[in-house]
């Protein structure tokens, strides 16, 4: 029978940690634009991002379970020993795919209409390895739709189609979504780091394999800077405390990478602060907006 703690295994539910902080940013940056129409819009909106990310996980193992079969690191995963099977992992992935469309059609027909769009991301992901190292550029794209997703589940409630159409989420959405498509390239190739003999063996096009450790040093302490700069674009509360707090995970993110072979752990260590840097930039927001209803109530 299988079990729950199988389940939170097999999505890797720890990794949830990185997208939803930006969920809730797209969440809370509809609301102070627009509003909330019901009390329910930020549980199905976590619910479809629960789904979203079920589903990405669950179509990632089904599609590389050869691949994970063939890597000494990833062998011993659920669908590479058989402990699970795929009828189960296929069950999974229905179960996670209905309740992304569900939530988004209790959301509204624009969040419903385009759930395509994340689900084809999700299916792609998987073969851009087996073509080219822009596949961290690809998971980062992944991410990135989280924030939008968020947003247009109450942008849409206001303007319907034109919420995309009129341009209403350019540039704050645009360069929030970019921003976290940038950071995930970022870790992921430092995380790709792992598996560079058995990428190469295989012929997975992951940029370390690819490139070199130089290289990857270099490219991912750019990206940083870059979603940095993304972030500071967008800067969704035209406040210090968020430039700020942008400014120093993106710091903290690059003194980990230099010090890398200093660190007694570097992929832990890179995990810990790459996931906490989007929820330092969501309570910064959060801060902002508790200091400035203290000032209208006082």
């Amino acid at each position: 029978m299988l079990k729950v703690k199988q389940i939170l295994e097999f999505v890797k539910v720890e990794h949830t940690l990185f997208s939803l902080p930006f969920v809730l940013i797209g969440y809370i940056l509809a609301v102070q634009e627009y509003g909330s129409n019901s009390t329910l819009d930020l549980l199905w909106i976590l619910i479809a991002a629960i789904g979203a990310r079920g589903l990405a996980m669950a179509l990632n193992r089904i599609i590389d379970r050869d691949i994970d079969a063939e890597n000494p690191r990833t062998a011993g995963r659920h669908l590479a020993t058989g402990e699970m099977s795929m009828k189960t992992a296929y069950t999974l992935s229905t179960v996670f795919l209905i309740m992304l469309l569900y939530s988004a059609w209790q959301l509204n027909e624009v969040a419903l209409q385009m759930a395509w769009l994340p689900v084809l991301a999700f299916v792609v992901y998987p073969y851009m390895k087996r073509w080219t190292w822009l596949c961290h550029l690809w998971l980062g794209l992944c991410l990135g739709l989280a924030p939008a997703g968020a947003w247009l589940a109450l942008a849409a409630d206001e303007h319907g189609w034109a919420a995309i159409t009129e341009f209403h989420w350019f540039p704050e959405i645009f360069f929030i979504g970019l921003g976290v498509a940038l950071w995930i390239a970022a870790f992921d190739i430092n995380y790709a780091r792992m598996d560079v003999e058995s990428d190469r063996e295989t012929g997975i096009h992951s940029f370390p394999a690819r490139f070199g450790d130089g290289a990857t040093t270099r490219t991912s302490v750019q990206l940083t800077l870059l979603w940095f700069a993304c972030f500071a674009i967008a800067d969704p509360v035209s406040h210090a405390m968020f430039l700020g707090s942008a400014g120093l995970m993106a710091l903290a993110n690059i003194a980990v990478i230099i010090a890398r072979e200093r660190l007694a752990d570097f992929q832990t260590t890179l995990f810990r602060v790459s996931m906490i840097t989007g929820w330092v930039l969501l309570l910064s927001i959060v801060v902002n907006d508790v200091s400035e209803l203290s000032e209208i109530l006082g």
